[in-house]
Formats: C-alpha cells, structure tokens, sequence
C-alpha cells in the first residue's frame, strides 16, 4: 500500500473528480482500484492530498503533451523512459515503455534503454539525448560539454530546454513515486540483511584474518 492516505471519490475536490472519472468510471478507486491500463491508480488518488499539487501536476502532463511543444515526443519519450530506468522507478518505466511503442520505437530499441551505451540501435542524436538524460538524473546536472555540443548541432535551443525540464519533472516523479510507494513502485527494500545460521560466526570475514 501507498505510505500516505488515499483520497476517496467521496473526499475528492470537486475539480479533482472529473479526472477520477475519466480513470476510473463510476467507482471509488480506493475502495476498488485499478484503471484500464493496468496501474493500480494510487498516484491519482495520494496526489489528491493536496489538490494544488494535484493541479500542478496534471498541468505539467498538460505541458509535455501540449502541440505547442517544438520537442519531437520521441526524444521526449526516449529521456523520460531512461529517466525512469536510471532513478529506479518501475511505474515510470514501465509507462514510458509503452509510449515508446505508442509513437513507433521497435520492440529491440525499447529492450535496448536500460544498455544503451552498449546497443547500436540509436541514431547519434537519441544517443546524445540518452546521455543527456543520464547527466542529469545520475550526475545531477553534470553534462559533458560534448554531449551538449551534439545536441546543440540538431535541436533549438527552445528544444533543449523542453527536453531539459521534462527529463528533471520526470526525475522528480520517479523520485516521489519511489519515496511513497506509489503504483510500481510499492515494493519493500530490497537491500536488508539476511540472516546468517543460528551456529554461524558473527564475524563473516574472520577466515581471512593473518592470525586466524
């Protein structure tokens, strides 16, 4: 389960309900969740906490998805599908994969995100967005001037900067998906002890101790 509260349709703003219904048709989603893509659906639902943020939100999908963009949507798939993978989000991911495939990505390109580096199925400019996006999200900001040459060799700078503050929102989004255990991202740590025989050593690398 999500680790904040769930806003039921009967709790929701009344802005906020149009979007539960368009999700989630007539039912209350917490107490019946699921929408037709698959996606348990508690992003909405958590969001709905606070319904400015909730606004803010739906407006940055808004922002991203609008014509008024100059950004190619496959570039801007491409960053926030690697977003996903290189800040460990599952849900945003798994989303971006799917609209990769919407927008015309091969099968062999979407399987290819997660070892990019290493696969020869992206044109130099998906590679320099691929690398622009690992900049950001796994170097904080550190780009490479060369990397940022070849971008500024085939995009506006307008484009650049699109690409730019959809990459660092889905950043963000992966991050906050992860930190509350929203959608995909409700899993348990993975990285915890386990534990050693009830008669085994407490000291696990005694055996290479000089003296030992």
């Amino acid at each position: 389960m999500p680790r904040l509260r769930q806003v039921p349709r009967a709790e929701a703003a009344p802005d906020i309900l149009p979007m539960y219904d368009a999700l989630f048709g007539e039912r209350d989603p917490v107490a019946q969740p699921g929408t037709e893509t698959g996606t348990p659906g508690n992003w909405w639902t958590v969001f709905a906490l606070v319904p400015d943020c909730f606004r803010h939100a739906v407006a940055g999908f808004q922002f991203y998805r609008s014509e008024a963009r100059k950004l190619d949507p496959r570039l801007r798939e491409l960053g926030q599908t690697r977003t996903g993978w290189a800040r460990g989000s599952q849900f945003v991911f798994s989303q971006h994969c799917k609209a990769m495939r919407a927008i015309g990505f091969s099968e062999t390109q979407i399987e290819a995100i997660p070892s990019w580096q290493t696969s020869d199925v992206f044109s130099p400019l998906e590679r320099a967005v691929l690398a622009y996006t690992d900049g950001l999200v796994r170097d904080g900001g550190r780009i490479a001037d060369a990397t940022f040459e070849q971008l500024k060799e085939a995009l506006s700078d307008e484009e650049i900067l699109e690409l730019t503050y959809v990459i660092c929102t889905y950043e963000m989004h992966a991050t906050m998906c992860r930190a509350l255990r929203l959608e995909y991202d409700d899993v348990p740590e993975r990285v915890v002890e386990i534990a050693a025989p009830a008669d085994a050593t407490q000291d696990a690398m005694s055996i290479v101790d000089d003296d030992a």
